[in-house]
């Protein structure tokens, strides 16, 4: 694989627009129930993002990843930050997920078992509600993004090698687009566009950004059609 990935810290990167003109997803629809509901009569909807401007020679490869939401007063969404060594996506914030192996059934398999593997989310805790329409990455993962409800008590155990960090983020902040920053690049001749979300966690700053925010972003989308 030749990489063609820039190497640049996105927070440098100018806010080009703020989608503060748009209504968040009002509470009453971020309950388990409303979300039940939801997924089991999806409306008529598009996603705002499907294929990202591709950065990497390397074969298309399918993936999953898991967006569990974790079932608190309020719901929030567990999150990972990656180890630095990793070769695709190191250090940044990710769902848990990955490559489907051949013995996966299908998408829901890849990313339970991921999420598994990753910060030791049991199946058994989780209770997965549907699927958002894949995304493609710059890196040329065709990613189905799995969203699955998750029991308040789960015990994880993250895996050191890939998972840096486990930690939760409300799901009222990432789907109020006044936290939808929109960004843009120009590299070799190409633009790249894409949107971050930079939650401060207690006075940690989680620099959520690229296909991350832009699967939240088509959860957005999802939640106010």
């Amino acid at each position: 694989m030749t990489a063609r990935i820039p190497h640049f810290d996105p927070r440098t990167v100018p806010v080009v627009g703020v989608d503060a003109h748009l209504p968040p997803v009002p509470l009453a629809a971020q309950t388990p129930q409303a979300l039940r509901a939801r997924f089991a009569r999806p409306p008529e909807w598009q996603p705002e993002v499907r294929v990202e401007g591709r950065f990497a020679d390397r074969a298309p490869a399918q993936a999953a990843v898991l967006v569990p939401l974790v079932q608190r007063d309020e719901l929030t969404v567990l999150l990972t930050q990656r180890t630095q060594h990793l070769s695709t996506h190191s250090g940044q914030v990710a769902f848990p997920g990955g490559k489907q192996d051949p013995e996966d059934r299908d998408a829901v398999a890849t990313a339970l078992r991921e999420a598994y593997e990753e910060v030791g989310l049991e199946a058994g805790q989780t209770e997965v509600l549907g699927s958002l329409p894949v995304y493609e990455t710059g890196t040329a993962f065709i990613v189905t993004p799995v969203v699955a409800l998750v029991q308040p008590d789960v015990v994880l155990k993250p895996n050191p090698y890939e998972v840096a960090q486990v930690f939760e983020v409300p799901l009222r902040f990432l789907l109020d687009p006044a936290h939808h920053q929109r960004h843009r690049l120009q590299w070799q001749g190409m633009e790249r566009e894409w949107w971050s979300m930079p939650y401060d966690d207690a006075g940690h700053e989680r620099y959520i950004w690229g296909a991350t925010a832009g699967m939240l972003r088509n959860f957005y989308r999802f939640m106010v059609a």
